[in-house]
């Protein structure tokens, strides 16, 4: 079982480093998805995933039978989900106000922190393709005033 449930982290890291890195936006929150998944099943992966009674302590007892499966990763991964849940949807609600912005979800052509020549190797391309500095308001000062 172990194996199987290895085999499928390892499918599902792939496919969300491949989204990730992908251009449109939609893919990228698809690829954090799949990424918070395959977490997951690494955490639930990394505790007993065939126990075979609950994971009670029998009255008495001070730890868990040997056939219980581990509590901890199963705690981890309901906090692990809930979070999965919140960044997926503030990251939904941050494409969604990119989209309105930019009218686009190709995350090259919403470059508006550098201009297009911009990386260049050559740094008297790369100051010649910078935009010019806005000038700055002139401060206000009171009549009377040194």
């Amino acid at each position: 079982m172990e194996i199987l449930l290895a085999l499928l982290f390892g499918v599902l890291f792939a496919t969300a480093v491949y989204l990730i890195l992908a251009r449109s936006l939609v893919r990228i929150i698809i690829g954090l998805l799949l990424l918070g998944n395959a977490a997951n099943i690494a955490i639930i992966t990394g505790g007993r995933v065939l126990g075979t009674t609950p994971p009670l302590v029998e009255s008495g007892a001070q730890v868990l039978a040997q056939t219980a499966s581990n509590p901890l990763p199963q705690a981890l991964v309901l906090t692990a989900i809930v979070i999965a849940f919140g960044l997926t949807a503030f990251i939904m609600v941050l494409t969604w106000a990119a989209w309105r912005a930019q009218g686009t979800l190709d995350s090259e052509a919403m470059r508006m922190a550098e201009p297009l020549a911009l990386p260049s190797t050559d740094p008297v391309a790369a100051a010649a393709a910078e935009p010019p500095p806005e000038p700055r308001p002139q401060a206000l000062t009171q009549p009377g005033a040194a």
